[in-house]
């Protein structure tokens, strides 16, 4: 796999990711689907921050590298 996140991209992946796994931890019993849908979507952001790539942006011909 060739990367292409990088940069301010990357930057916000990260952030964003990490926002969303913490707000799993937030949410109270009545909202446990929406809570998890926000941990498998951070979780799924981070992996794009860490490993530098986004099979989304490779469908779309995006490069931010």
């Amino acid at each position: 796999m060739q990367r292409n996140v990088g940069g301010l991209d990357r930057i916000v992946r990260g952030v964003l990711g990490i926002w969303l796994v913490v707000a799993f931890a937030a949410y109270r019993d009545d909202k446990r689907e929406r809570a998890l849908v926000a941990a498998i979507a951070g979780a799924g952001l981070l992996q794009n921050a860490l490993v530098r790539y986004c099979g989304g942006n490779h469908l779309l011909g995006i490069d931010t590298t």
